[in-house]
């Protein structure tokens, strides 16, 4: 695709240029239609470049695959939202949402405060039409190789009913065009199975997706079967959704460093079994590491922004980038706008 570039929040999350930087050299390594801005404190960012192989970024810089772009501030985590965007002209987080503004990014990625950048990005590039908030989404991996699109991840902790049917309908939009399944089968995340269980919101949006006929909608899901591929979209608000995703996340990393553990015992057998075990864990758990599924996309939006972890490592933030690069090869903000005129319900 022509024009994939993306722009970079390198000030953002927990380490900012360490990471962000050699995340974007092995994406224009590995992307060679990639084009991407590092925006950023230029002093920081050059020092961290410099670490990285000079010809390579020579390279990059010659043939205007990597640009630099000068910010002169940072939206910390710890901010309340409201200050950070009335605070936020000069900072990384908001310049990298600009180029996508100015269509010179087609997406922009950043570890950065999550409620500032959905309110920066729902000021800057808007809500599509029909979308109250933009949720954030991601594609998590479950069991018999089959994914599930979750949403909302956090970008909204409280919503009411309307908008859990629109996060249910653009869900089944992304289940549709890029996992590619032919008819998603939707659900709502909730405390039990039977039809009065649940707060209001979840029981009248339960009511309006068993009326639309274009929904798949297969009830209510708990929990403990998030990765069991029983729903290919689940809904909830954001403040269930993040608590759910970073508790499913620290489990499977309790998981693997038990095994780790194990294979680090000092029996004679342990030792000789060592090798084939971790071939076995790689091959049939590899596919639940946290950093493999790095990356949020704030969907509803008019354009596209992803949400790294802030904790992210740089193979972590790389995911993140793939992510970006994936939605914007298949057009994601077009296809859910063509869609929604008429998946929404009518108002009366």
């Amino acid at each position: 695709m022509d024009n994939l570039t993306i722009a970079l929040d390198a000030m953002s999350g927990d380490f900012g240029p360490r990471i962000v930087v050699p995340a974007a050299i092995q994406a224009l390594h590995y992307y060679p239609n990639l084009s991407i801005f590092l925006v950023g404190d230029l002093k920081e960012v050059e020092f961290f470049l410099s670490k990285e192989n000079a010809k390579l970024v020579t390279q990059y810089q010659e043939d205007d695959r990597l640009m630099l772009t000068e910010s002169t501030s940072i939206i910390t985590n710890d901010m309340k939202p409201s200050y950070a965007i009335r605070h936020s002209q000069g900072s990384s987080m908001r310049i990298a949402l600009e180029l996508v503004k100015n269509n010179k990014a087609k997406a922009c990625v950043s570890a950065g405060n999550t409620g500032a950048l959905m309110g920066l990005s729902k000021l800057l590039l808007h809500s599509l039409t029909g979308i109250d908030r933009p949720a954030l989404v991601a594609t998590i991996p479950s069991l018999n190789n089959q994914n599930t699109v979750v949403l909302d991840l956090g970008a909204n902790a409280e919503c009411d009913s309307d908008m859990l049917v629109q996060f249910a309908i653009m869900g089944e939009i992304l289940a549709k065009s890029v996992l590619h399944i032919k008819n998603p089968r939707v659900a709502l995340l909730n405390i039990g199975e039977e039809d009065i269980k649940g707060l209001d919101k979840i029981r009248a949006a339960a009511s309006i997706l068993k009326a639309n006929a274009q929904i798949n909608y297969i009830g209510y899901l708990e929990g403990n079967e998030l990765l069991t591929g029983k729903t290919d979209v689940l809904v909830c608000d954001g403040f269930v959704g993040n608590v759910t995703l970073k508790t499913v996340e620290g489990l499977i990393q309790i998981f693997m460093s038990s095994f780790k553990m194990l294979l680090g015992h000092n029996s004679i057998i342990m030792k000789f079994l060592s090798k084939w075990l971790q071939r076995k864990i790689v091959k049939n758990f590899g596919y639940l590491d946290p950093g493999r599924y790095n990356g949020a996309c704030l969907l509803g939006l008019q354009s596209i922004v992803i949400k790294s972890h802030g904790s992210a490592n740089q193979k972590s933030f790389f995911a993140a980038i793939e992510q970006a690069i994936l939605a914007i090869e298949t057009n994601i903000p077009e296809k859910i706008a063509h869609s929604l005129s008429s998946a929404l319900p009518k108002s009366e």
